[in-house]
């Protein structure tokens, strides 16, 4: 007798070998009757799934979400509700690079969540930059493929990225960020997560409140130099992915503290420059952060590819307390992540298992390829048999805003202290200090010098000193080899 489990097909059923196929003597032909080894390649020919457009390169944990203060004045919702500890998910990438791309390349880090609570599913799907390239979600889809790679040669092109920034001088606040020192962090432990965008809160007498959400990494901010990275990027391309594994399996787990920035609602109207515009942060003077709770990864995935692969974060997914906001590129990523979700994984991804919720469902979605939870009559609604039926009163639409105007293709009013250089100015010389000011310049004279045509070179150049004079007089001197 042995304890070890023999293999068996996908239907359950034990296979005769490990290693041979099925075949007329041993130097005979292949049987067609050998459905095992058709299974194996059929399997195999299938086992990929279309990678995600942006973010594909990315790994995660498990983890649990535990609300340590009393933000109930703020929100209903049951995941913030002093006391509350919620499971949940957590995935960390990059941007721009595919799958096989080294983890250390220099690039915004996607930072989503899915809180599996009491009311649903709560994602929220951010990165590790307060603010981000592009206001308007025409632009997104460009945004994306300046990064990506070339029609001709399927190469990256720093040409490519600089004409799209420097034609796009709301990008300007982002790329500050993103040649600075949190360009590249040392792992994903080391980084901060945000919400970048703007959401609603809405508490128990329905009272509406903006927000952006700050998870502060536990475990200090940390980052990599370009020759750090670069080194990384060969001897050991998987590096975060690595890291986050081997320091959940040693028992190190990583926390982060979430802190809220709260707008009361009629702020919006009036603040200073328009509080959904994704290019900026608000000011820590004008809506300090609030603590509310800490976010701790304690255990690692099983199985990759069903539970990071198949993994889908969505911003439309908002319980009962938190809305979405006038925030143009949230409001398209509202019905954009959704979509990009069934066109890769198919229409009924939510019964996933990672993507399920811990709560009863009461859908009318039916049928579709992959289905697997059993529909029961009435299939339609409204009906007079018993099916589920929407309680306005218990669960009221009151994550809304009021809105008027002709149709325009504007992507907000100018207000007073509305302009693209301004807060990447102030993150330049108030934030950070004079040896990140050096690595700064370094970094944007390096990616500046590999490939970057004359006519792109002198916007860079121009895009620089609008941010800060001295930085772009530095950069265009070591350009030029100054």
């Amino acid at each position: 007798m042995t304890d070890q489990k023999p293999t068996t097909t996908d239907a359950g059923i034990p296979v005769a070998s490990d290693e041979h196929s099925l075949t007329v003597g041993p130097n005979g032909p292949i049987l067609l009757q050998d459905h095992y080894l058709i299974e194996q390649m059929a399997q195999f020919n299938r086992e990929r799934i279309p990678e995600r457009q942006p973010h594909a390169k990315g790994g995660g944990a498990y983890g649990r979400f535990e609300v340590t203060a009393d933000v109930s004045a703020y929100t209903k919702a049951a995941v913030f509700q002093p006391g509350t500890t919620t499971e949940l998910v957590a995935r960390f990438s990059t941007v721009a690079g595919e799958r096989g791309s080294p983890d250390t390349w220099r690039d915004p880090r996607g930072f989503a969540l899915k809180f599996y609570t009491s009311e649903g599913n709560f994602d929220m799907v951010g990165n590790n930059t307060p603010v981000f390239f592009v206001r308007d979600p025409m632009k997104f889809q460009h945004f994306i493929r300046s990064q990506k790679r070339r029609a001709a040669n399927n190469l990256r092109d720093h040409d490519m990225q600089w004409d799209f920034w420097t034609l796009s001088p709301e990008s300007a606040h982002q790329v500050a960020w993103l040649m600075g020192d949190r360009g590249i962090p040392k792992t994903w432990r080391h980084m901060n997560g945000y919400s970048s965008h703007t959401y609603m809160w809405v508490n128990a007498a329905d009272e509406r409140f903006w927000v952006k959400y700050h998870f502060k990494t536990d475990q200090g901010i940390e980052f990599l130099t370009q020759e750090e990275a670069d080194h990384l990027a060969g001897a050991d391309s998987d590096y975060h992915q690595r890291d986050l594994y081997d320091s959940i399996e040693a028992g190190d787990h990583p926390s982060w503290t979430l802190h809220m920035q709260i707008m009361p609602y009629e702020d919006a109207a009036t603040y200073r420059f328009n509080p959904f515009d994704l290019t900026k942060v608000w000011p820590h003077g004008d809506y300090p952060l609030i603590e509310v709770g800490k976010m701790t990864l304690d255990r690692n995935v099983t199985d990759y590819h069903t539970e990071m692969e198949q993994v889908a974060f969505q911003p439309n997914n908002m319980v009962p307390g938190t809305g979405l906001s006038p925030d143009k590129m949230l409001l398209a990523r509202g019905f954009s992540y959704a979509d990009a979700h069934r066109a890769r994984l198919g229409v009924n991804y939510q019964q996933i298992p990672v993507n399920e919720p811990k709560v009863p469902i009461h859908s009318y979605s039916k049928d579709g390829a992959m289905r697997t939870q059993n529909v029961t009559d009435p299939v339609y609604a409204p009906n007079s048999y018993g099916g589920a039926a929407a309680d306005p009163e218990r669960y009221p639409e009151a994550a809304v805003w009021a809105s008027d105007g002709e149709m325009v293709r504007t992507a907000y009013t100018l207000r007073r202290d509305d302009d693209d250089w301004g807060q990447a100015g102030t993150l330049v010389r108030e934030v950070l200090d004079d040896a990140a000011r050096d690595r700064l310049v370094s970094n944007v004279v390096g990616h500046l010098s590999d490939g970057v045509s004359e006519k792109v070179l002198a916007r860079a150049i121009d895009y620089w000193r609008n941010i800060d004079k001295t930085i772009g007089d530095r950069i265009a001197a070591g350009v030029n080899g100054g």
